[in-house]
Order: C-alpha cells, then structure tokens, then sequence
C-alpha cells in the first residue's frame, strides 16, 4: 500500500518553474516581507547575556542584523554556495547567520553546540565551511584548535559578549562583524543584491549532518524547494495556528525538527522564544508560557512522571478527583473531540468543571495553560502518556521524520488520529514499506543526497525515488503510520526471534525511577539490559525506606533497590510475550552522556559503543556461572536476576 495525502497537488504546483521560482525567494526576502508587515512588533524573544533577563527583538531589528551580517559575509570572503558553519547554543544570533547566508546564496551548515573538537573538525573540513559563528567560551575555545586541522577555515566570529576575544585577522566579535558589514560599501551591497536574484530553488538552503548512530556523520543536502514544500504541506494542516501565538525554541536550531519548526513560526509571522541552555527549559516554559514548544518524548515522560508522583502522594479524596476527571477528559477529547464529533452535554459540563478544577491549574504548574501545538518526535511516547495529557487538555503532536525528509513525514491530524501511531503522511509525500517491512519516502521534501557521498545517496535513495529511511513500519487501514523499530536496531536472539528495542526502552522511560535505558539481546539468548536511574528519584525512595548510601554505587548495588526495581520492571513488560521481556539488568552508577560518546548529540543511544564499553559487565549478564550476587567489573556488580 502507498499512502499519499494531496488535498492539493504539491507536486505539479512544484513542476511550474514560476511557482518555484517565487517561492525560493519566500525565504530570501522573507524577514524583509514579514518587517514591512509587522514593523516594531516583536519577532524574537530571548535572554540578555549578560543581565540573564527576557529581551525582545523586532522584525525591523531582525532585518537589519540580517542585512549587516550579509554583507560581513560577503566581505569575509563567502562565495555563492559557499558553506558557514554555526556551532552555538540557541540564539538569535543563529537565526540571523541563517538568513544573511541566503542573502548570499550561501550554506548553513548547523554544528551542535555539545560536538567535540574532532567532530567540529570532521563538519568543517567535509563541508568546506570558510567562517565559522561560535556562541560561548566552550565552543570559542575549540574553535581556536581548529584552525590548525581545518585549512579551509579563515574566519570565526564569536556572539556571546561574555566570552573574552582576542581580536585578530582571523577572530572578531558578532558585535564588530555586525558593524563591518553596516559600514560596506555601494560596490558590496550591489553584489550582494545580485546575489539574492540569481537564488534558484535547486540552491542548496541547509547541509545538516546527521548524528552518525552506527557510523561517520552525513551531510544531508537540502534545497530551497524542500523547504518550500515542507512549509506548504505544513500550512495545509496547521491552521490553527497564527501570528496571535508564541513559540519556544527549545530543541537545538541544529536539529531539522527545531529548524524546520521555527522557519515555520516565522513564515506565519509567529514570536518565537529562544531558550539559549537546555538545563533551563521549566523556568523558561513557565516564564514564557508557549502556546507552541516541539520537544522530545523524554520531556513529557519526565511531566507525567511529576504527575503521577503527585497523585500518589495526595489525600484519598483528590485522587479520587483527579482520576475523575481523566476519565471525563479522555471521554471528551480522545473519544469525541479527536473524531470531530461534538461531545455529549453531561459530558461536556463535567469537562467544563474540571477544567477550572484540575486540567487548568495542572496546565499552569507545567508553563502550558495556553497551549495550542506541542509537536513531539524523535523517540515512541507511549499511549498512556499521550491519552493523558490529551485528557487534560495538552494537544500533543507526535509526528516521525528525519534530516534526509526535511523533518516531517507525518504526524497527527487535526482530527482522526490514532493512538499507537506515529500520524498520517503529510500532502504531497509518498510512503509505502517495503522489504523487512522498512518505512520508504518519496516527495518534493526528500533530500537531494549526501554531501561528498554519491555510493552513500544510491544506497539511500534508489532508481524511483524512494529514499530508504532504515526504520521499520506498517500502515494502519486509514493510512497512518506505525513505526516499529530502526531496521539496524533489531535484534535476533540466538533463538531466532526479533526483539524491538527501542519499544522496550519506552515501555520503561515512562517511569520516575528510570533515567535511561539500553536493551540488549542482539544474538544473545535473552533481553537483557543496561539500566541508569533517576539518581535523584532513587535516592528519595531509599531515603524512605531507611537505606543508607554513600554515592551512587553504593545505592544501586543495594538489595533492596534491585528487588524494588525488578518488581517495577515486571509489572511494565507482563504483557509481552516472554522472549521479549528483560530477564537480567544491570544498574549503572553514571549516566550515558555525549562526551563519553555513549549518545548522539540528539541523545539517541549508540548502542555500538555501549555494548563495546560495557562488553563485561554484558557478558556477565549471559555466563553460565552467573548468581544473584554476580561479579566486580570496575566497581560496577552484577547481581540482579529475573
């Protein structure tokens, strides 16, 4: 079965050369057509770095700093599709990089702010960047290594005006840049104007570089005509969304989902909150109150998790309230409102009490009381998750896309959507599955190929177009997508059956106790997994029942922790069929983290490196001799048992 929703044909719109044509420009005049609409109103929002408290931005402000930073980089040398490297922390000064590079008929190339020396370098070097924009001192200081492995770099321009710069021919400050480039003369500002009307829609617009789970990052090429057609899609389906709204820019602007989102909010002439340090995330929501924010599935786990603790912490009669209420939410928004129907009256005013009662006040707690949009994707969010906070009012978005698809491949509808999937095709794509059931796209929104990589883009993308996404699926009777697994992280036990992983590590990551989870069985006789807790968690429980612990390791080699969190973990997976449940564990003391490697800078596990580093404590959990009480490798025991 091929799915395709065109409630307006996106690909003959895009077979018209004039259509194109104009609508590549939408992104190089964008910001000066949304200053000429909106003026002094605000466009961007985001902390002062050096008062930490909320600024504002106006569209005329951001064309300005767009215009000034174009012909910086014009005169820094850049050429038309020539490649500018951001590594940064969200800010706006990021988003002002992106558009005076199009000016240029230039390349963004987006570099994570966490990324390491050798893999700014690889970014840099594969890319041909020529300037590179820095945010704080961290990536300041590893941007001055590179210009001893990157011979292709001339330029760093560095934001944060924390950050000491000593100025040279080859490191400025954003400030001085800014203001070279106000200063260019009638010659540069010619030739950047001739620049902006030779754009055409096969441009290259972004080189992103994928996190690189099983191997060497890939540039992913996208043109001006992918976006234009992601946006488009998009409008069709959002409408509910307008100018009145303000979204929160939480994820990194170097990821598509964040990039493609906030390109989004601006064409729709939305305020978009910049938050510059992750770790700040619930001061910021609460602070800013988004009406729209994309976000990870870890973040509402972590949301139902403080609910839930709670509920089970309250008086008998609040629980009983609570439960009420969910149930009367779920009656109304998931059994009738998800469906377009109206819902009945009794229900209807049961709603309407509980919304002052408990979803309101709920909402506000969180930072969402606002709420229109909050899209989700990257990982599975389990249903449970997803029915309750659509019951108290939370429009969760899960959707299913990747860097080579320009983000979205699909995601839920207004109305209709299914639990247990991953939403419906957007217009205009194409998705069918094909052989070991793999998800396979095809659409104006897929990727032209990987840069410097023509064996890797015919593996991807095969001789009628369709590009190989390497996940796993099926398609429901209504034509929504179910996504399985990757197809390289399925495992095959020695007894011949497939383990999904990844639905493993969801079914566990809704818990409070658990931080993070790595599933094992990959021809193994058995699921087993690597397990980190939710330190913080754990350390109250054991506080409350009387444990005594020094440090971590002390605390997750306890007895009574492993039988608490074994009971925990079966009552989770009783429902699966016996080859797919957990039947040892191992409790780690520290967490997988990017600069160990052990995660992308997406914080996808890299399960290659795991199971390299923790190979002992791995096959201890599968010996013949294994005990409950196990062994010593580097202070980490072995001694639980399912």
């Amino acid at each position: 079965m091929v799915v395709s929703l065109q409630s307006r044909d996106i690909f003959t719109i895009f077979a018209n050369s004039n259509t194109r044509k104009t609508m590549q420009n939408e992104f190089v005049s964008l910001i000066s057509n949304q200053a000429k609409k909106y003026g002094n109103r605000e466009a961007l929002r985001y902390r002062d770095y050096l008062t930490d408290q909320w600024t504002s931005m106006s569209w005329n402000s951001f064309k300005q700093d767009i215009e000034r930073c174009a012909n910086a980089l014009l005169l820094a040398g850049v050429e038309p599709q020539g490649k500018v490297g951001v590594f940064s922390q969200n800010c706006p000064e990021i988003l002002i990089t992106h558009f005076a590079s199009f000016y240029n008929r230039a390349i963004p190339v987006p570099i994570y702010a966490t990324s390491s020396k050798d893999e700014a370098a690889y970014i840099i070097n594969d890319s041909g960047a020529t300037v590179l924009v820095v945010g704080d001192q961290a990536q300041y200081d590893i941007a001055l290594q590179l210009f001893d492995v990157c011979p292709n770099l001339k330029l760093v321009v560095v934001m944060n005006t924390k950050v000491e710069v000593e100025l040279s021919k080859r490191v400025t400050t954003w400030r001085k840049f800014l203001s070279d480039g106000g200063q260019a003369g009638e010659l540069a500002r010619s030739a950047l104007a001739k620049r902006m009307d030779e754009g055409r829609p096969d441009d290259l617009m972004y080189l992103i570089y994928t996190s690189g789970t099983t191997g060497q990052p890939k540039g992913v090429m996208l043109t001006h005509s992918n976006f234009s057609a992601a946006m488009m899609a998009h409008g069709m389906r959002l409408t509910y969304v307008d100018d009145n709204d303000v979204s929160l820019s939480f994820l990194p602007l170097s990821h598509i989902f964040e990039l493609g989102w906030t390109m989004y909010c601006l064409i729709h002439g939305l305020v978009v909150a910049i938050n510059y340090d992750p770790r700040d995330i619930q001061r910021t929501v609460k602070e800013v109150s988004p009406n729209c924010m994309c976000s990870v599935p870890r973040f509402w786990e972590k949301v139902y998790t403080a609910i839930m603790d709670n509920v089970s912490g309250a008086k008998p009669v609040v629980k009983t309230l609570f439960k009420t209420a969910i149930r009367i939410g779920k009656a109304r928004n998931i059994k009738y409102v998800r469906n377009g129907q109206k819902a009945p009256y009794l229900i209807e005013k049961q709603y309407q009490y509980f919304e002052k009662k408990v979803y309101s006040r709920l909402r506000r707690a969180i930072g969402v009381e606002n709420g229109k949009l909050f899209p989700t994707a990257g990982a599975m969010l389990s249903d449970n998750i997803t029915e309750l906070l659509h019951a108290v009012g939370i429009n969760i978005v899960i959707g299913y896309g990747l860097s080579e698809t320009n983000a979205s491949v699909c995601f839920y509808p207004n109305t209709g959507w299914e639990l247990g999937t991953i939403g419906e095709p957007i217009p205009g794509v194409k998705v069918k599955i094909g052989e070991q059931n793999e998800i396979l796209v095809k659409g104006p929104t897929v990727m032209r190929g990987y840069y410097n990589m023509p064996k890797e883009t015919a593996k991807a993308i095969d001789a009628d177009g369709w590009f190989h996404t390497g996940d796993c699926g099926e398609l429901t009777e209504k034509g929504h997508l179910i996504m399985t697994e990757r197809l390289k992280d399925l495992y095959k036990t020695s007894n011949g059956k497939y383990i999904a992983p990844q639905m493993l590590e969801t079914l566990l990551a809704q818990d409070k106790f658990m931080a993070q989870v790595a599933v094992i069985g990959d021809g193994r006789k058995y699921v087993s997994a690597l397990i980190v807790p939710d330190f913080e968690e754990l350390g109250i429980w054991a506080a409350k029942h009387k444990i005594k612990f020094r440090n971590n390791e002390e605390l997750v080699n306890d007895p009574k922790v492993h039988a608490m969190l074994e009971k925990l973990i079966n009552e989770y997976q009783k429902n699966l069929a016996s080859y797919e449940q957990i039947k040892r564990f191992v409790l780690l003391p520290r967490p997988f983290t990017m600069e160990s490697g052990e995660l992308t800078n997406t914080l996808k596990i890299r399960r290659a490196v795991v199971n390299k580093r923790y190979a002992k404590l791995i096959d201890a959990m599968y010996a013949v001799d294994y005990r409950p009480k196990g062994k010593k490798d580097e202070k980490l025991e072995v001694d639980i048992r399912i």
